[in-house]
Parts: C-alpha cells; sequence; structure tokens
C-alpha cells in the first residue's frame, strides 16, 4: 500500500494563517488532525507575527486579544442558540440554552448576553426536575442542533441519523430526526443557482478512458479533475480546479487563483501527487478543456507515467463526480457566503474543503465515513 500522504506549503501556510487569524492551536490541531507541535512549528516558519500600525507593544497586544476572546464568547453563545431563536423568542428554550452551556460559558455572561434575567435562570434551578421522556428529547434536540452546527447547517435528517447512531442513538429512525428538526425550526441549508455553460475550443484527441466508469478497487486508481467559477466583489470572477479520488470522494488536490489558465491546473496537479504519491498507471480524467489539453498539462501527467483519459465532445455527464462535487461546494459554502476579495474566498474555500469536506463531512457512498477516515483505512489495510 501506498505511504502516509504529506502536506504541501499551500497547505502548512493556510493553517499558520488560521492560527493567526485569533484560532487556537489546540483547535485548529484538532481540527485538521495535526500535532500542536506541528501547528506551532508551522506557524513560526511559514508567518512570523509582524506588528504594524498603532499595535506597539506587548500590553495592547494583549489587550486586543483579551477583547477578542470576549467578542468570540459572545459570537459563540448566539451561534449555539441560533436554531431556537431564530424564527422565534421562547422563555424556556432560552433557559435551556444557558443550562446546557453552562459548562463551557459564564451564565453571568450568557444571561446578559441573551438577556435573560439572572434571577429567573436560578429560580427555575429550584423547579421540580422534567420527567425522563422530555430530558431525552431534549438531549436529543441538543445533539441533533450540534451535528448540524458542525456540518456547516448543511446536512439534513438521513446524515443527521448517521451520526446520532455514532453518538449512541441505535434506533433512532428519520422520522423523528425530522420531527425533532421541524420542532428547532432547522432544515439543510442549500441553495440552488443556474450554472451557465462557457464555451470551449475542443481538442480532438484523447481517450475516455474512464467511460462513465466510476468504481475503484483501491486508493489513487482514478482521479477526475475539473474548474469552477467563484465570484468576489473586489477581484471579479476567481477560478478553482480541483482533483477528486473516486474511491475515497477526497479532495486530493486543489489550486486557487484569479486567473484561468494552464499554471492553475498543473498546481492542482502538483498539490495532488505531493499529498498522495500516486504509483504510475493512474488515471486522470477531465473535460476537454484548453487547460487539461495543453501541451505543458499533458507532458506533466504522462511524464509521471500517468494515464490521461478526456470527456466525450460535449459530455458532461462523464465527468459528473467533479461536477457533483462543485455543486456541493456551491451549495453549501459558496452560495451562503459574499466573497469580499480573493483572499477572503482562498481563506473559507480552505476550511470548507480541508477542514470540513474531506475531514468532517460523511459521505452515504463510503459507508457514511469522511473521505480522510476512509482514505486512512485504506492505507491501513
Amino acid at each position: 500500500m501506498s505511504k502516509r500522504n504529506t502536506y504541501t506549503d499551500e497547505f502548512k501556510t493556510m493553517i499558520a494563517e488560521l492560527v493567526l487569524s485569533g484560532k487556537p492551536v489546540k483547535e485548529v490541531a484538532d481540527e485538521y488532525s495535526l500535532s500542536q507541535s506541528t501547528v506551532r512549528g508551522w506557524v513560526n516558519k511559514k508567518a512570523p507575527i509582524e506588528v504594524k500600525g498603532n499595535i506597539t507593544n506587548l500590553e495592547e497586544i494583549l489587550k486586543i486579544k483579551k477583547e477578542n476572546a470576549r467578542l468570540k464568547e459572545e459570537v459563540e453563545i448566539f451561534k449555539k442558540s441560533y436554531g431556537y431563536i431564530r424564527h422565534q423568542v421562547d422563555p424556556d428554550n432560552i433557559y435551556e440554552i444557558i443550562k446546557g452551556n453552562s459548562d463551557t460559558h459564564s451564565i453571568d455572561t450568557m444571561c446578559k448576553v441573551l438577556d435573560y434575567p439572572r434571577s429567573t435562570y436560578y429560580d427555575k434551578q429550584k423547579e421540580k426536575p422534567e420527567n425522563k421522556w422530555k430530558k431525552e428529547n431534549k438531549k436529543l434536540q441538543k445533539d441533533i442542533l450540534e451535528i448540524y452546527d458542525e456540518s456547516n447547517k448543511v446536512y439534513g435528517a438521513p446524515k443527521i441519523r448517521e451520526k446520532l447512531k455514532e453518538k449512541g442513538y441505535k434506533n433512532i429512525s428519520i422520522k423523528r430526526v425530522q420531527r425533532h428538526m421541524k420542532k428547532l425550526g432547522i432544515r439543510s441549508i442549500v441553495v440552488k443557482k443556474y450554472r451557465p455553460n462557457s464555451t470551449k475550443k475542443v481538442y480532438d484527441e484523447g481517450e475516455n478512458l474512464l467511460n462513465r466508469d466510476f468504481t475503484t478497487t483501491k486508493i489513487n486508481e482514478k482521479w477526475v479533475a475539473d474548474i469552477t467559477y467563484i465570484h468576489t466583489q473586489k477581484d471579479g470572477w476567481t477560478y478553482l480546479a480541483s482533483i477528486l479520488d473516486l474511491h475515497t470522494q477526497k479532495i486530493v488536490g486543489y489550486s486557487f487563483s484569479k486567473t484561468m489558465d494552464t499554471s492553475l491546473v498543473l498546481r492542482a496537479l502538483d498539490n495532488a501527487i505531493t499529498t498522495q504519491r500516486p504509483s504510475k498507471g493512474l488515471i486522470i480524467h477531465s473535460d476537454r478543456g484548453s487547460q487539461y489539453t495543453s501541451k505543458e498539462y499533458r507532458k506533466a501527467v504522462e511524464s509521471k507515467e500517468f494515464r490521461l483519459s478526456y470527456s466525450a465532445k460535449g459530455c458532461p455527464y462523464d465527468n459528473a463526480c467533479i461536477e457533483s462535487f462543485h455543486a456541493v461546494l456551491k451549495k453549501e459554502c459558496v452560495y451562503l457566503n459574499t466573497f469580499i476579495d480573493y483572499n477572503h474566498a482562498r481563506f473559507v474555500l480552505f476550511q470548507y474543503i480541508e477542514g470540513f469536506y474531506n475531514r468532517k463531512r460523511i459521505h452515504s457512498s463510503i459507508n457514511y465515513m469522511t473521505p480522510d477516515k476512509y482514505e486512512s483505512l485504506c492505507r491501513a489495510s
């Protein structure tokens, strides 16, 4: 079996930027399956702290950090309570939010932020305990909300049910999950949007080796590649080139740029090769866009003894799997954000692809595992 994958310089830099943006080292390490010492090393090497502007001494830096910590706590409180108060404000729900998060947040702070009297909260603590059924349902709703929030609000009842089963709810039905989601006022947030077809010069050569056979027997056997457009307010259209392993459904390489040229797909290819180190004979399938049919790209693929495969002319179904990923990316990430500029989009896309899609998002096609977990199992076998 192939060796463990490695990390690209771009990945290391993005991890460093996450920490420097204010995210705790431990949280970043846990989220991306890294050691804390590795994260700290990348921060020190890739993005050392620079003191600029009016921040001239340690006292001012510590003051800002303290204020950021306070603001982060308030935002976190609202985030956890959002599912309850989105459509209506129910005092009983507010009480349960404060009670349920009392181990992680200050009760006084939560009462202040949520405009809930402290005296009322402490009075309710003395009331008669709820019956067993109500307690179970409240715990279930809390777990549903936790899974929903961790999925960036994109999971529907089937996937939430699978995650609940991992938490110990062995016989829970989809209908019960749907019923509680309705009570909580939550649902899978996906936004469909029309995607115009681009006009590209058709490349006449090249075989369709894949021929819509998306089945695989091992990792790094068949990759599919494509480019998608992402709009930003300041920099206009930007471009994301992605490569997906059909066996694990993992995005093994990607590149983001302001220009859609051959270098875009070459960087995505190089990132995929660096992290996966595939053996010769790998099939890499794409459409017949000029970037993928260029001499530079074909030479880069063939020099590694990989096999090029191209969709039939005017037939997007031949590359349906990577098209499907980009559709999911748009629904679950792009259409839910308004990107200010290229750097803003770059930061959010990294968090979605590396932090969520590869490491947290479960897929029914791989037994409700994450791509990263499934790949690890394949490498260990």
